[in-house]
């Protein structure tokens, strides 16, 4: 196992987070906690004023969202207690959390930066570390050949730039 792996499996409770993520986790902590719970409530009261909540599909939805923002808010939370914040990488020799990796696969030339799972955006191209591909490139260097494996392929490409 390389060093890089190492350090990454470590401590598996902790949630690889840029500075930018963990400022957008607490934005939107504070938001739901402040915010969104306010409104909520609101609208399971005015939904009460109705009548009868068997049959009541406004109240339904509210008390629906109202789980939702709560599972959130907890999941929040639990990322922010366990949020370890990676800022820029530490160094270009090898691939990890923070690269932006330049990689040659079967279709043809892309780049990627490698993310904790949080931040992931495949539109953006922003993979976790935790993905198949994510977890090939890291701890791989310039020129290393890496075996990808899904559920249902399996690939090889080559790192052509680490940034």
């Amino acid at each position: 196992m390389t060093i890089a792996k190492q350090l990454l499996t470590k401590n598996l409770k902790n949630t690889y987070i840029t500075p930018k993520g963990l400022a957008d986790a607490k934005a939107e902590l504070e938001f739901l906690k402040n915010t969104r719970r306010s409104q909520i409530a609101e609208i399971i009261h005015q939904a009460r004023e109705y009548g009868d909540l068997a049959e009541n599909s406004e109240y339904d939805a509210a008390m629906e969202e109202q789980a939702m923002v709560e599972n959130r808010i907890a999941e929040l939370e639990n990322i922010l207690k366990n949020a370890k914040v990676i800022s820029a990488p530490l160094s270009q020799d090898f691939v990890m959390i923070g690269s932006v990796v330049k990689v040659e696969m079967d279709d043809g030339v892309d780049e990627f930066t490698i993310t904790g799972r949080i931040e992931t955006d495949p539109a953006r191209k922003k993979i976790s570390n935790e993905s198949p591909l994510g977890s090939a490139l890291v701890g791989a260097k310039k020129g290393d050949i890496v075996e990808v494996v899904t559920p249902n392929v399996k690939y090889k490409c080559k790192i052509l730039d680490i940034k």
